[in-house]
């Protein structure tokens, strides 16, 4: 197993240094998953405070563009690109989110984060009506690099 990235000799925290590393074009894809009875995925859309998956997909796109400030020893990175889909199954919320820069390091805590924040607006949307609700299933599912 590699030593922990954030954690130096002497066990104490510390951004990576990646001053030396080529900028390369970054990809990530992370997922979530809200699990709720059928009849809250049903009303969804209709809950009192407006269009839950809109207001969601929102809340996932702003969080990416602040995971520095959210993650203490994450770099600032400037996103070219973040998306965030959301599709209502039988029993749940499924959350895609996706981030892309060109920069010289990744962008999987920015895509774990728009997943994470996604799920939590969802979360609070729903709870008026489900106490049952629970966040599952988050993990980063794609990770590239290629050159610029």
């Amino acid at each position: 197993m590699s030593e922990l990235s954030h954690v130096d000799e002497t066990g104490g925290v510390r951004m990576v240094d990646v001053g030396g590393k080529e900028p390369l074009r970054r990809r990530a894809a992370a997922r979530a998953e809200v699990r709720m009875a059928t009849e809250t995925a049903r009303r969804l859309r209709e809950l009192p405070k407006g269009d839950a998956l809109a207001t969601a997909q929102v809340a996932g796109i702003m969080a990416a563009k602040r995971t520095a400030e959210l993650i203490p020893l994450c770099h600032p990175l400037p996103l070219s690109h973040v998306a965030v889909e959301l599709e209502v199954g039988e029993g749940e919320v499924a959350i895609l989110a996706s981030a892309e820069t060109t920069a010289q390091t990744g962008v999987e805590m920015e895509a774990l984060t728009a997943a994470s924040v996604a799920a939590l607006t969802v979360y609070d949307m729903a709870k008026a009506v489900d106490k049952e609700l629970e966040i599952t299933g988050v993990r980063l599912v794609e990770k590239t690099k290629e050159p610029v």
